[in-house]
C-alpha cells in the first residue's frame, strides 16, 4: 500500500513590541533570569491585564499580509493547563473568536512553479516562561522573563504533501512576515517556533490518518528532519499493523529523531473559557483599512516592481528582497541617485560578500553598515569621474566598510586617487616607449593590438593609478596611427 504524508505547521511568531502583551515589562531576547517581570506578568494576586496596542498593531499586519479576513471585535480566553513555567497556571489566547481567519500563502516549489496553502487563523496570545535544566544537577529552574512576551500562532491547514515543502512554506512565511515588520523571526532566539502536524494515509484516500505534533522545532533543516523522520516511522507502523496514536513529540536534534512526550490534548482538554479580566475589543473597520494602506510593500510586490520599474533581472531582485534591510538600503542608494542596475551590483557584488565574510560578526547585518547610501553614491561618482579605477573602488569601499571612513579620504588613505596630470604621465609613457621597443615597433608596423600591451605596462609603471583614458590619449599622440 503505498502512503503519502499530509503536513500542517503551527508557527508561532514574536511580535516586535518593546513591552510584553498585558504589562510594561521589556520583551527583548535574553537578560539576567527574572529580571524582565512584574506582579502582572507573574500573576501575583490582583494584577490585572492591559492589553498591548502595538501587539494588536502587528498582529493586524500579520493577518493582512497573509490576506485574511479581520473580526471587528475580538475576544481574549484562557487556556488552562499547568507547567512551571506558566505562572498562571493558564495561558491568556483566543479560541473561538480569533483576530484573523482564512488566509493564504503562496510559495515556491523546489522543482519549478509554486503552490497556495491556507491559513486557518491567527491569534494572539502570551507567552509562557523557560525552564532550565543544567547539566548535573538536580534541580530544575524557571526563567519568567519571556513570560507574557507577545506572540502570534498561525495556524496552517494540512496542505502539504512533503517535508520539502513545508521548509519552503516556512521560508516563504518567515520573509513574508519580516517585511511586513511584524517580527524579527530570529529561530535561533525562538522569535519563529515551529509546530508541525503530520499523519499518513493510503495515497488517493481523502480521510486524513490520526495525527502526530512534533513540537518547537528551531530551524528550517530541522524541520525537514522531523518530518521525514515521521514519515519514515508512521509509515513502518502502518506496515506492521500497529495503531499510530495522536500524541504530542519532541524532536532530538543530536539523532534526528522525535520521542513521544506526552498524550495529544484536544481542545477540551484546555477547559477554555473568555478571560474575565479583559474585556471585548473593538477593532473597527477604521483600524482595519488604516492598517492596510500602511503595510509595508511585501517581498513579491518589490520584486515585481524591481523588475518592471529598474529592469532588474530576476536574479537581482531575489539577492535584494531576501532581507529586508537588504532591500531598504538599495532603495536608499537609489534615492541618492545611483542608477538602480549599478546599485544593484555594488551591493552585491561587494557590501554583500563583506557581510558574507565577517558573518558572525556585529559586521554581519547590513542595517549596521558602516557607510550611508550616499557615501556608497558618492564612491561610484568617484569612479565614475576617473578619479578611480574600478578595482581601486573595490579597494575603497572595503575600506568604507571597514572602517567607516568616506571615499575620499579612504582613498587618499591607500594611496589609490588615479593620475590625471598630462606632464606627470608623459614621462611615465616616454619611459615606457624607450624601453618597450619591439612592442613599440610591432604597433607601428600595423598590429593594433600592442598599444593594449603599452597600456598595461604604463598602468603598471604607475601602480595602476594612471587614468588609462588619458594614458591612451597620449600614446596615440606620441605613436601616432598602428601602421605610420
Amino acid at each position: 500500500m503505498e502512503l503519502e504524508p499530509v503536513i500542517g505547521l503551527e508557527v508561532h511568531c514574536q511580535l516586535a513590541t518593546r513591552s510584553k502583551l498585558f504589562c510594561r515589562c521589556v520583551a527583548d531576547f535574553g537578560g539576567t533570569p527574572n529580571s524582565r517581570i512584574c506582579p502582572v506578568c507573574t500573576a501575583q494576586p490582583g494584577a490585572l491585564p492591559v492589553l498591548n496596542e502595538q501587539a494588536l498593531a502587528l498582529a493586524l499586519n500579520a493577518g493582512l499580509a497573509l490576506h485574511c479576513t479581520i473580526r471587528d471585535q475580538i475576544k481574549f480566553d484562557r487556556k488552562n493547563y499547568y507547567y512551571p513555567d506558566l505562572p498562571k497556571g493558564y495561558q491568556i489566547s483566543q479560541f473561538d473568536e480569533p483576530l484573523c481567519e482564512w488566509g493564504e500563502l503562496e510559495f515556491e516549489l523546489e522543482k519549478g512553479g509554486t503552490k497556495v496553502a491556507k491559513i486557518r487563523r491567527i491569534h494572539m496570545e502570551e507567552d509562557a516562561g523557560k525552564a532550565l535544566h543544567p547539566d548535573g544537577a538536580n534541580v530544575s529552574l524557571v526563567d519568567l522573563n519571556r513570560a507574557g512576551v507577545p506572540l502570534v500562532e498561525i495556524v496552517g491547514m494540512p496542505d502539504l504533501c512533503s517535508p520539502a515543502e513545508a521548509s519552503a512554506y516556512l521560508q516563504t512565511l518567515r520573509r513574508t512576515l519580516r517585511f511586513a515588520g511584524v517580527s524579527e523571526c530570529d529561530m535561533e532566539k525562538g522569535s519563529l517556533r515551529c509546530d508541525a502536524n503530520i499523519s499518513v494515509r493510503p495515497k488517493g484516500q481523502e480521510k486524513l490518518g490520526t495525527k502526530v505534533e512534533v513540537k518547537n522545532i528551531n530551524s528550517f533543516k530541522n524541520v525537514e528532519r522531523a518530518l521525514m523522520f515521521e514519515i519514515a516511522r508512521q509509515s513502518e507502523m502502518v506496515a506492521r499493523g500497529e495503531p499510530i496514536v495522536q500524541e504530542t513529540r519532541s524532536f532530538r536534534d543530536t539523532e534526528g529523531s522525535t520521542i513521544a512526550m506526552r498524550k495529544k490534548e484536544d481542545a477540551h482538554d484546555y477547559r477554555y473559557f473568555p478571560d474575565p479580566d479583559l474585556p471585548l475589543f473593538d477593532v473597527g473597520r477604521n483600524r482595519i483599512e488604516q492598517a492596510r494602506a500602511a503595510l509595508p510593500e511585501g517581498f513579491v510586490a518589490k520584486r515585481r516592481r524591481y523588475q518592471a520599474s529598474w529592469g532588474l533581472t530576476d536574479y537581482d531582485t531575489r539577492v535584494l528582497t531576501e532581507e529586508p534591510a537588504t532591500a531598504l538600503f538599495f532603495e536608499s542608494v537609489v534615492a541618492a541617485g545611483l542608477s538602480p542596475k549599478s546599485a544593484a551590483n555594488w551591493i552585491q557584488g561587494e557590501v554583500l560578500a563583506f557581510l558574507g565574510e565577517t558573518k558572525g560578526s556585529t559586521k554581519s547585518d547590513i542595517s549596521e553598515l558602516k557607510i550611508t547610501a550616499t557615501e556608497l553614491h558618492a564612491l561610484v561618482q568617484m569612479e565614475e569621474r576617473g578619479e578611480l579605477s574600478h578595482q581601486a573602488a573595490k579597494k575603497v569601499l572595503r575600506r568604507m566598510l571597514e572602517t567607516g571612513v568616506d571615499a575620499q579620504n579612504s582613498a587618499v588613505a591607500l594611496d589609490l586617487l588615479q593620475i590625471r596630470d598630462s606632464g606627470a604621465l608623459a614621462a611615465t609613457i616616454d619611459e615606457v616607449i624607450s624601453t618597450e621597443t619591439k612592442v613599440v615597433a610591432d604597433y607601428r608596423g600595423g598590429k593594433e593590438t600592442a598599444l593594449n600591451a603599452l597600456l598595461g605596462r604604463a598602468m603598471r609603471a604607475t601602480k595602476g593609478k594612471g587614468d588609462p583614458n588619458l594614458i591612451r590619449e597620449l600614446l596615440l599622440q606620441k605613436l601616432g596611427k598602428p601602421g605610420s
